[in-house]
């Protein structure tokens, strides 16, 4: 059978057997789980780098299911498959015992069948078909999540439902202009983004960064950090929502769109810049492990957005590093803060200190992440950040500075976490020697996929040569001669430097204010409560800026408008029709009594203002 089918059918097969299995066997789903997965682990490591294709007929309409392999969907595909199987050994102990447990793993499985069902499709349609998939195993795993979880699904499918629609618009268009909707036929001859055609690049983005999870679809996101299970928020929003989300960008920006040096690509760049910049600075004052972290799982998209849309090889590479690096540093982030409250209880800072003594394995793997994800050298986050750094130079040093600005809050924000979590006073809800680290099952996947973001920094030049210049190759000038990833020209020093001394400030920023404060949770309290930042913190936090929550008031109004009106229709009716009506037939009544003398008197005046009219008229 052809690999391609393979990829999407054994964790399909497995999902579907785990559905069957989870009210009965229930506790057999995980380790099913984890089988399949490792043998979707093997095949695809059998299909990397084959430009293989597959096509099945269906119906009688034409339409062909039509699936093709790539460098680019390769490069993907491999990422999400080895991390779908790490992750599958942490859930595995994690929700151990847990309600719904069999369920979760079942659409685990049918999650990853139909990322990569959508990764290798060949055709719009085909990959829409994949991409409602996921939003519906979305909805189901949030909702499998806390009492109230229910309501956070609903938010993350009605937000992801309507920017679907919008790109399923945009396939529309699409057709409608080209003809085709073959992605390796649009890839052949890319289209402008002039008139039509940037109305249907726009409408394909936002689908794209939807799934991604950037502003201003965003704000499902941190409320599944409180309501869904930890592993969901490592696979989905940590890891495959980027991996997604970001191919299809990278696929719009490099194969079925021309936007080097358009409004397109400006507008790429500040939806980027922005996201950095917005979920950062909420990230920043957050006193919860996990919100924190969803915030940061918001803002880091914003860099892959950035480095794709400067139309440079040195971002767009960059973009794509950063996606892949991204996977790996934040699902080791959220599976260290699922260690944290699968050990301690909670992830309320304020409730938890000095639990990297109790918890040094689980301290230490949180630490290179933290690195990772602050751009310190020679880790993977270094790199990839410093090639959108170049990318977004070459473009405007605005765009520069919004990055490296969102670096220093980055690096704020996880001193902060650091401190707060691992550092000072024991302070939990259990006695120091019952808290220790998680056991092997869920510590391996930490360190490997800790392990694994060194390797991407250090090896970086061997993961550019074998996954990332492979995956830009012909789509963009200037890949050919990137060697080693890092730019090693005068402005690449310079902002090695600058990015060197903005971590440096956020350091000594940290220190004056855990000293200031007294603890390092308020070590950014400077910030938090500055003039004016104080006000615009209330009122984020109160949902004043969420798109979801203004369309719900919004929606609210237009029904309270139309109840109102509604209302003053049935009183029209009822009161005041009604009324004279009942007034004029009382009046008939009594007009109408059967006395002759009445009738004769109504005829004698009927005959008169008959004459009356007929001599007036003359």
């Amino acid at each position: 059978m052809n690999l391609l089918f393979l990829l999407i059918l054994i964790p399909a097969l497995a999902g579907l057997l785990g559905l069957a299995l989870a009210k009965w066997m229930e506790k057999a789903v995980a380790p099913l789980a984890v089988l399949a997965l490792l043998a979707n682990v093997l095949v695809a490591g059998l299909a990397f780098h084959q430009p293989l294709t597959a096509e099945i007929p269906l119906g009688t309409y034409g339409f062909t299911l039509a699936l093709r392999q790539d460098a680019l969907s390769s490069f993907i595909i491999i990422a999400a498959s080895g991390l779908a199987f790490l992750l599958s050994l942490y859930a595995a102990q994690f929700m151990n015992g847990r309600k719904h447990a069999g369920w979760f793993f079942a659409f685990y499985l049918l999650t990853i069948a139909l990322l990569q069902g959508a990764v290798l499709a060949n055709h719009l349609v085909t990959l829409l078909f994949f991409w409602e998939g996921m939003l519906v195993a979305l909805f189901v795993m949030i909702a499998l999540g806390h009492e109230g979880a229910h309501k956070t699904a609903f938010k993350a499918f009605f937000i992801n439902g309507v920017t679907d629609l919008c790109m399923m618009a945009g396939i529309g268009l699409v057709l409608h202009l080209t003809k085709t909707l073959s992605i390796s036929e649009l890839a052949a001859r890319p289209m402008a983004t002039e008139g039509l055609y940037g109305l249907a690049f726009v409408l394909l983005m936002i689908g794209a960064i939807s799934k991604a999870g950037s502003m201003p679809f965003h704000s499902w996101i941190p409320d599944a950090a409180t309501d869904a299970p930890m592993p969901f928020m490592a696979l989905m929003p940590g890891a495959m929502e980027k991996l997604i989300g970001i191919y299809f960008v990278s696929r719009i920006s490099l194969d079925l769109f021309r936007i080097n040096g358009t409004w397109a690509s400006t507008l790429m760049m500040a939806v980027g810049a922005a996201t950095v910049l917005l979920a950062v600075l909420m990230a920043l004052v957050q006193k919860d492990f996990k919100r924190l972290l969803s915030f940061h799982a918001i803002s880091q998209v914003g860099y892959m957005i950035l480095g794709i849309g400067t139309g440079t090889a040195f971002g767009i590479v960059g973009g794509l590093f950063h996606m892949v690096n991204n996977a790996l540093y934040k699902s080791t982030l959220f599976l260290t803060g699922g260690a944290v409250e699968h050990q301690a209880g909670t992830t309320d800072l304020k409730k938890v200190s000095g639990l990297g003594r109790a918890m040094p394995i689980t301290f230490a793997c949180f630490t290179v992440a933290a690195l990772s994800i602050s751009g310190f050298p020679f880790t993977n986050g270094f790199y990839s950040k410093e090639l959108v750094y170049h990318g977004a130079l070459e473009q405007h040093w605005l765009w520069y500075a919004a990055a490296a600005l969102g670096s220093f809050f980055t690096a704020a924000s996880f001193l902060k976490l650091g401190h707060a979590a691992f550092l000072g006073p024991h302070k939990a809800g259990k006695a120091v020697g019952a808290i220790k680290d998680p056991p092997v099952a869920m510590l391996v996947p930490m360190v490997l996929i800790a392990g694994l973001c060194l390797f991407f920094g250090l090896g970086n030049g061997m993961i550019g040569e074998l996954l990332l210049l492979p995956s830009v190759a012909g789509k963009i000038s200037g890949s050919e001669h990137l060697f080693g990833l890092l730019p090693h020209d005068s402005i690449g020093w310079i902002l090695t430097g600058v990015s060197v001394a903005t971590l440096t400030v956020a350091v000594l920023n940290h220190l004056w204010g855990a000293k200031r404060y007294g603890s390092g949770v308020k070590a950014v309290d400077h910030i938090h409560y500055a003039p004016v930042a104080h006000q615009l913190y209330d009122a984020a936090e109160k949902r004043w800026f969420d798109p979801y929550e203004l369309a719900l008031k919004v929606i609210g109004l237009v029904a309270h408008i139309g109840w109102g009106i509604d209302r003053a229709i049935d009183f029209i009716y009822n009161k005041v029709v009604t009324g004279i009506a009942a007034a004029f037939s009382g009046f008939l009544r009594e007009a109408h009594n059967g006395s002759h003398a009445t009738y004769l008197a109504w005829s004698i005046v009927g005959t008169a203002v008959v004459i009356y009219l007929f001599i007036g008229g003359f």
